[in-house]
């Protein structure tokens, strides 16, 4: 499976949708200017089109194998990895004060995407790793940083999250893990589930950051405490040294993600170290996965790349049936196949552009010295996380779909490669998460909660494109139609936060799902035209190249073909959650 990084649309995402200009007059960002972050790109295109992508197919049909507590990657893993980390890719955004580069989160994202494109099983180690640097950066005292942080940041010891048990999966409060005082240390023990990298080859430690209740804990939620338990124990001096008590003690055979280890731990009497406070490990963790569920959303939009360009690939050579004349000689000339083409390229653009503004938001929130913009835009990255997430994954279970149907017959053939992405696609909408529980933390925790403030502060943002939109009198554009859009997509979030913020009964959890669809579609939208009106400007000063014109094309498509469903989906929110609430289990059995 060939893939290409499309540099040159992250690019025009982050100069013109992003503000990267902007974003390097933060602190601590004055090195990421457009010149030196096109540099940057460039080179991580080369790593994930000459390294990652090759042995991606290889990865998948061969796997991860397990014998006896150990797990051997696929064939070129362990030497991939070792590149990665030679070369700096392992923490992007980690701050030069630990070690990492300290890129912005934006263009992190861009760095992200194209490796997860290229390879998604092999980019979940470094995934999870970022994950557990940002906990113990923000949490840790300061010896466990002094010990744990280097090698992770590097890359040369890897990080995991447990937190599912057997009996506890999004319920978290059902955790039964102990970890219990002796010395400056806990005795950890329990089984976790489902732990994405928690036994490998590719290097020298595996830093875990498990949940578990101390002796005198709470029941519930309030009751777990963060601890990091390494695979191996490590010296004052930081070597390694004697092997904890925890192993690996089986593999999952999965749908998807083959080469992706997903291993169930035991600890048993492991030795840990309680990170931050007693009690508070699920705030800990959810900086953690609030990391993961963003890097998760950029999943969704890698494979909607891949299988999107997979699919044109295989478009413009497979000659089947007459096309008409003037239009392409293979199936590409068929107009089904172009509108398949179109589902899959018009969403995938937006779902980066929602994912990119996330992550600049995560900048603002982090950089900026003006306390009411961090403010701002830590509400507007609480906002854009379950969207991103939600939203962008199950989109790519759609796309890869699409691109099954456009090969074919040979598309559910496993060798033409197509398969894959619909197989690897499938997870993405299930773990950190599934699409329900970021749907109900949209509604509950992200609108409710601040009686819609943050969503009616974006409406007030999507209303100045659509009035800039109103205003253009060129040709390179439907203006008024496109301006009509992005204001009745507008209308419809500020409508939908309303009736949110009213609803005081479980109507609200019945139409959740459908609300993160809306506002997924509807902010895409808003994307899409801001991405109109940027392409429309170069195009203006000369600059008319065919992706500037394609942009143009694929805005116009989003709009007619994709953004017509959130009227359906605003009449089954209003109008149809009652008929949810009214099923119940009886309703459900078979005669």
């Amino acid at each position: 499976m060939a893939f290409k990084a499309p540099v040159q649309d992250m690019m025009f995402v982050l100069n013109k949708l992003c503000g990267l200009q902007e974003i390097a007059n933060l602190p601590d960002y004055e090195d990421a200017q457009p010149e030196m972050v096109e540099a940057i790109l460039l080179e991580a295109a080369k790593f994930s089109q000459e390294v990652l992508a090759p042995m991606n197919a290889e990865g998948d049909q061969i796997g991860a194998t397990y014998n006896d507590g150990s797990v051997t990657t696929a064939p070129g893993w362990k030497e991939a990895y070792a590149q990665l980390v030679e070369m700096g890719w392992n923490s992007p955004k980690t701050s030069a004060e630990h070690g990492g580069m300290g890129l912005p989160a934006a263009v992190n994202a861009a760095i992200q995407e194209m490796f997860t494109a290229a390879n998604m099983s092999f980019m979940l180690a470094p995934l999870l790793t970022q994950g557990a640097i940002e906990s113990i950066v923000g949490f840790a005292a300061d010896e466990l940083q002094e010990k744990y942080l280097p090698k992770l940041v590097t890359g040369e010891w890897t990080g995991t999250m447990n937190l599912t048990e057997p009996q506890a999966g999004s319920d978290l409060a059902a955790i039964t893990s102990k970890a219990v005082p002796e010395g400056d240390h806990f005795l950890v023990s329990g089984q976790k589930i489902f732990i994405t990298y928690g036994e490998h080859d590719m290097a020298d430690n595996i830093i875990h950051l498990v949940l578990a209740r101390l002796p005198d804990a709470p029941a519930g939620v309030k009751g777990i405490s963060l601890f990091i338990v390494p695979k191996f124990l490590v010296n004052d001096d930081g070597s390694i040294g004697d092997r904890n008590a925890v192993e690996c003690i089986s593999m999952e055979h999965k749908l998807g993600i083959h080469a992706s280890p997903t291993c169930t731990m035991s600890y048993d009497n492991a030795i840990g170290y309680l990170v931050g406070e007693p009690h508070d490990g699920l705030k800990y963790m959810f900086t953690m996965m609030n990391n993961a569920r963003l890097g998760v959303g950029l999943q969704g939009v890698s494979v909607s790349e891949h299988a999107t360009q997979h699919a044109i690939e295989y478009a413009m050579e497979r000659k089947q049936g007459p096309t008409a004349e003037g239009a392409a000689p293979t199936i590409m000339g068929h107009p089904d196949i172009r509108r398949m083409l179109g589902l899959m390229k018009s969403r995938t653009e937006a779902s980066r552009i929602l994912a990119y503004r996330a992550a600049a938001s995560e900048d603002y929130a982090h950089k900026a010295q003006d306390t009411e913009l961090r403010a701002y835009h830590q509400r507007r990255l609480d906002l854009l996380i379950p969207i991103v997430k939600g939203w962008s994954t199950e989109l790519s279970v759609d796309t890869s779909s699409l691109g099954i149907q456009i090969h074919g017959g040979m598309g559910f053939i496993e060798e033409t490669g197509a398969a894959q992405h619909f197989r690897d696609s499938r997870i993405t909408t299930i773990y950190e998460g599934t699409t329900g529980i970021q749907a109900l933390d949209l509604v509950g925790r992200k609108i409710k909660r601040d009686q819609g403030k943050a969503a009616l502060e974006l409406v007030e943002e999507i209303r100045q494109t659509a009035a800039i939109t109103a205003e253009r009198t060129d040709d390179n554009a439907d203006w008024p139609q496109l301006a009509a859009v992005v204001e009745d997509a507008a209308q419809t979030i500020e409508a939908v936060t309303n009736w949110l913020v009213e609803r005081n009964d479980y109507a609200p959890q019945a139409a959740a799902v459908n609300i993160l669809e809306l506002f997924g579609i509807a902010l895409g939208a808003w994307a899409m035209a801001d991405a109109a009106i940027a392409a429309a400007d170069e195009i203006d000063k000369g600059n008319n190249t065919n992706h500037l014109t394609a942009k143009l094309k694929i805005s116009a498509f989003y709009v007619g073909h994709v953004y017509p469903k959130v009227a359906t989906l605003k009449e089954i929110i209003f109008d149809g959650s009652e008929d949810v609430l009214q099923l119940d289990a009886s309703d459900f059995e078979v005669p």
